[in-house]
């Protein structure tokens, strides 16, 4: 079987599993085949979001983000149901089960996606006879339909798997990229979001060709570095390895402070928390990840330290969520004891584009505020620093703690608490 693999270069292949959270359901509910089913918040209300759909809805007009009202009038017979993330999950690790029986070079991107390695699996059969034998597993064994790309790296191997759904296998080879890619819209790009594609378009590059062929100075003057790597993917160039352990690389973001003097003054503390909130959350934005979880940890004057945490339903990321979840954990388990460490992490992240959450007509807008007066705000402290949108009140009491804190330790700041700690237990 060696002649069916590249002597020098790589297979990858991409997983992506078809209408994940319907056929979970489906399979989890065989009576729910062939009908047209929708995931979405507030199912039982008519005024949640459709967050996915099967493909029996999609072919009524049925579409991801819109309202079930409006998709109840394309599709009357259209069945909702509300996520179950739990199920969701299991099903997830079930899958990844069966991909790592064929290699140990499995990359999850998300819990429906994930890139395979499988270059020297050349035992087992041709790249082609591998993955229709993955695809038949999963859909007999798990009944989860997917659609799999083949190809030279992952960027291909991903463009290959959009190809064709549901339950396609498609193979895209680095001299096929003329005719399977270039006569592509820009946007159809994976990598290439909205508002790349329109500067794109606003510099007269329509399609993946366009984009292969421009000038790459032009692109980085238009895109700053990632003009250089889209300009690479175009032309079929990915040399990222499938990396197995690439899934942990941001699994948590946290900061901690070791106060200048042990207090329990709550005001100080409530300014504590909403600083390391902040910190987070910023840093959460600049990996465009959300986070599930929410941890805070308490460390007392006799160095006693306690962490606690709360999973959410929907995905959080910005500061005044993250604060208001640190502070209920806080005033829910702290002992009323001298304080003299805290910290404020965030566990279980995801890509923001991989973070569904259940919006209703009622919260989209206030969602849509929020959004913007989070990157207002943002933007004010990267510029003017920390302290730029304290009250005069939390001001005074940070610059009394900052003299006292020269006197006493020199610096208020620590190495991140969370990555030392983090097998202490954890209450969800």
């Amino acid at each position: 079987m060696k002649e069916f693999y590249p002597k020098d270069g790589k297979v990858i292949l991409h997983v992506d599993m078809n209408s994940f959270y319907a056929s979970v359901e489906v399979a989890f509910d065989p009576t729910l085949k062939g009908k047209p089913l929708a995931i979405a918040g507030n199912a039982k209300e008519r005024r949640g979001i459709i967050v996915t759909s099967s493909y029996e809805a999609r072919a009524k007009g049925v579409k991801t983000t819109m309202p079930i009202w409006e998709a109840l009038k394309h599709c009357p017979s259209l069945i909702v149901m509300e996520p179950n993330f739990e199920r969701y999950r299991k099903a997830s690790l079930q899958i990844f089960q069966v991909l790592k029986e064929y290699t140990p070079l499995v990359e999850p991107v998300s819990i429906d996606e994930g890139y395979m390695d499988i270059s020297s699996c050349y035992h087992l059969g041709t790249p082609l006879h591998i993955a229709h034998t993955i695809q038949t597993r999963l859909l007999n064994e798990l009944s989860l339909p997917c659609s799999i790309g083949i190809a030279p790296n992952k960027f291909l191997a991903k463009m290959a798997s959009d190809m064709k759904k549901p339950l396609g296998v498609t193979v895209i080879r680095k001299r096929q990229i003329g005719e399977a890619l270039w006569p592509l819209k820009v946007g159809e790009m994976h990598g290439i979001g909205k508002k790349t594609a329109d500067k794109l378009t606003e510099i007269g590059i329509l399609t993946i060709g366009d984009l292969a062929k421009a000038d790459v100075n032009t692109l980085i003057k238009c895109l700053g570095i990632n003009g250089k790597k889209l300009f690479e993917r175009a032309n079929g160039i990915d040399n990222r390895p499938v990396d197995p352990d690439s899934v942990y690389d941001f699994k948590s973001i946290g900061n901690s402070t070791t106060l200048p003097v042990d207090t329990t003054n709550l005001d100080k503390i409530k300014l504590v928390l909403t600083n390391l909130s902040d910190s987070v959350a910023r840093r959460m934005g600049r990996k465009e990840v959300c986070a599930e979880t929410i941890q805070i940890a308490i460390r007392y004057s006799d160095r006693k330290t306690v962490t606690r945490s709360k999973t959410v339903i929907n995905p959080i990321e910005n500061q005044s969520d993250i604060f208001r979840i640190a502070l209920q954990l806080f005033m829910k388990h702290w002992d009323r004891e001298s304080i003299r460490l805290l910290g404020v992490a965030a566990h279980q992240l995801i890509e923001k584009k991989y973070a569904y959450k259940q919006l209703d007509l009622f919260n989209f807008e206030e969602d849509v505020k929020k959004y913007k007066l989070t990157k207002t705000v943002d933007e004010l402290r990267n510029r003017f620093g920390e302290e730029s949108l304290l009250k005069g009140s939390q001001l005074s009491m940070l610059k009394e703690d900052r003299i006292t804190d020269r006197k006493k330790r020199g610096t208020s700041l620590e190495k991140d608490f969370f990555y030392e700690n983090r097998d202490n237990k954890i209450d969800s």
